[in-house]
């Protein structure tokens, strides 16, 4: 084993350990479970803020997007990130401060299945069912996601087996989410994102640097790509780039249209839930669209520069080596382009820092899994057994049956995470319009329309799920457009006209007008 290997290891260690310490330091506050799950509302502006846009990014942040820009893909790179951006600002305008309190008013709603059963008065339970099952479904493919990014971490990094690389980041990411609850989850998402905009600033002017300046780096760029195109890296990277020349209107349509998942992200929107104040989620805001902005243009920088900086060092991704004609030149292999940001690192950095910008990677994916598994496991926990099973459950019994649900759904996620051909971006991408294309139309509705009825939001919710399953399988045309767009369309005006043609009750109507009159 080299010191530059015992390096990586001792800066990995280290950050684990952080991890585990800050779970086991913060279940000692977790009385109740209003605590476990949402932190008693007692978090604050800037951990409320890197929290939900650390849990937001995921790994797809620094392998997803980078690697998709690194073989030409800056187009869609960059709609998909304007639409993020976008959607993260008129989320924390238009959803923060309402949800909150609208949240506190319907008996003070600790989870979203809770929160629309409340506001709807469902007192069949369809609504909480359907929307926990949902939640459920697409939150495990979503943690999948984080355990896929901390196997491919740990193989490009160490070599490990991917097998081994997926049961590390299980092990981590579940023992601090059960033991800690909400505040672990914040507490490791407030350091995590700190360390991830650290690590794309810092990398973004150190890659510049090394090609000589900003024109010499954008000249390389462009050099790779005409090379690209001709042929001398081999078939699979020439038809990468030529497919992502083709990209149009549709495309980014499609890349843009993400922003509508802000409007319905369980794990997301739940943090403006738990700030502790509405007069804070101002300067919350501030703090997480300054983040997002810093940390896409990184997202850009890198997975563009390391096209060049990495043929500089002989080396090339998404490459069959077979096929690559240039001399001295070592292709990774087919499908490793999402590893861009942590080969860059490794040939940039002394080994200790690298390993430490590369726990930016495992940050990234265990900020998002730990807040899916929570609120997955809340759903389930709060919602279907004390809401529905037994009522009178204490809070010792529905902690419990949470933590064993987080346990379960991580076994799910893992087992879902075994093909290392697994794709990061693939797997986000289809969970990312689960969502936005389900609760986005219904949280927008609970907020805004008080004629929204408990009818139009269950019709609304099974409908957009279904678009969402349904359109994915389908291709070709209009079926080409992201499912969350036509799910988003299709959950909105379902809820719309049903409830048009549905009873309304007084009494939500009436509890509307008190939660419209409360003061910030």
């Amino acid at each position: 084993m080299t010191s530059q290997m015992i390096a990586m290891i001792i800066a990995f260690a280290l950050y684990l350990g952080l991890m585990v310490f800050v779970g086991i330091r913060s279940a000692k506050n977790n009385n109740s479970a209003s605590d476990f799950f949402l932190g008693g509302r007692k978090v604050g502006p800037w951990v409320t803020a890197l929290s939900a846009e650390a849990s937001d990014s995921s790994a797809w942040l620094l392998m997803g997007l980078p690697g998709l820009c690194y073989l030409g893909g800056f187009k869609e790179t960059f709609w998909t990130a304007i639409g993020l951006i976008v959607g993260t600002y008129l989320a924390w305008l238009f959803i923060a401060k309402p949800l909150r309190k609208c949240s506190v008013t319907y008996n003070d709603s600790i989870t979203i299945p809770e929160f629309l059963t409340n506001r709807f008065k469902d007192k069949s339970h369809i609504l909480s069912i359907v929307s926990v099952i949902f939640i459920v479904f697409f939150f495990t493919i979503y943690t999948a996601s984080g355990f896929v990014a901390c196997a491919k971490l740990f193989r490009s990094v160490f070599g490990l087996d991917w097998n081994i690389g997926l049961l590390i980041g299980f092990v981590i990411i579940l023992s601090y989410t059960i033991l800690g609850g909400y505040r672990a989850v914040c507490t490791t998402d407030f350091i995590q994102g700190s360390l991830i905009i650290i690590a794309f600033i810092i990398s973004a002017v150190a890659i510049v640097v090394s090609l000589g300046g900003i024109g010499n780096a954008a000249q390389n760029v462009s050099n790779f790509t005409d090379r690209a195109l001709s042929g001398e890296f081999g078939k699979t990277i020439l038809d990468t780039f030529k497919g992502n020349q083709t990209f149009g209107a549709k495309q980014a349509i499609s890349a843009f249209a993400w922003f509508l998942g802000y409007f319905g992200m369980p794990h997301i929107i739940i943090r403006f839930m738990g700030c502790r104040s509405n007069k804070e989620i101002t300067k919350a805001r501030r703090v997480g669209i300054s983040w997002m902005i810093i940390s896409y243009i990184g997202t850009v920088l890198i997975g563009t520069l390391g096209t060049a900086y990495l043929l500089s060092k002989g080396v090339i991704l998404g490459a069959d080596a077979s096929e690559v004609t240039t001399a001295g030149i070592t292709a990774l292999g087919n499908g490793t382009n999402e590893a861009v940001f942590s080969e860059t690192m490794i040939r940039l950095f002394p080994a200790f820092i690298a390993g430490i910008f590369l726990c930016g990677i495992l940050a990234a994916a265990m900020s998002t899994a730990d807040s899916q598994l929570l609120s997955a496991s809340s759903a389930i926990g709060q919602d279907i057994f004390k809401g529905i099973i037994k009522k009178d459950a204490s809070d010792k019994t529905v902690l419990l049956v949470s933590r064993i649900s987080v346990f379960v759904i991580a076994i799910v996620g893992l087992l879902l995470a075994l093909d290392p051909d697994s794709s990061v971006f693939k797997l986000v991408s289809y969970a990312w319009a689960g969502f936005g294309g389900t609760f986005g139309p219904l949280i927008i509705l609970a907020l805004y329309w008080k004629k929204t009825t408990a009818p139009g939001a269950i019709a609304g919710l099974i409908t957009g799920g279904i678009t969402v399953v349904v359109w994915e399988k389908l291709k070709g045309g209009i079926f080409d457009i992201y499912e969350i767009l036509p799910a988003f369309i299709v959950c909105l005006l379902v809820t719309v006209v049903v409830s048009l043609f549905t009873k309304q009750d007084n009494d939500v109507m009436a509890k509307f007008d008190e939660y419209k009159a409360m003061k910030d």
